[in-house]
């Protein structure tokens, strides 16, 4: 599998919020980043991240991601994309740009840093 399948696999288990295999993609020491979060280096733990991922699909419903760029990179993947969905409460339309950034080893993510601008998820936890 190359580094640009597991980006597949991980983008269609997020938007499936398929929390088992989201997990089974991460490495189990995996670091998870977010520009905006305030978490210094490294980041969240994988189980703190899925707790936000479990939390985001009962917020934002018919979420998908739609991909402006993927590049395979020596050591992983880099990501554009734009996440869009409903936000539950609302009904409102959401769209979230973003651009990630993955390290891979051993076929699983053990690094994932994120960047966006907070303005936009202000919207979804309103």
């Amino acid at each position: 599998m190359t580094h640009l399948d597991l980006a597949a696999r991980f983008v269609a288990a997020v938007e499936a919020g398929d929390i088992p295999a989201i997990r089974a993609i991460y490495a189990p020491d995996a670091r998870i980043w977010h520009n905006t979060d305030g978490l210094d280096f490294p980041g969240q733990t994988v189980d703190e991240n899925l707790a936000v991922l479990a939390w985001m699909q009962t917020a934002l419903t018919a979420k998908r991601y739609d991909i402006v760029a993927r590049s395979e990179t020596p050591t992983g993947f880099v990501q554009q994309h734009v996440l869009r969905g409903t936000i539950a409460k609302t009904g409102a339309a959401f769209e979230l740009p973003a651009c990630i950034i993955c390290t891979v080893a051993g076929g699983r993510i053990t690094r994932l840093d994120e960047y966006f601008d907070s303005a936009h998820v202000a919207k979804l936890t309103a």
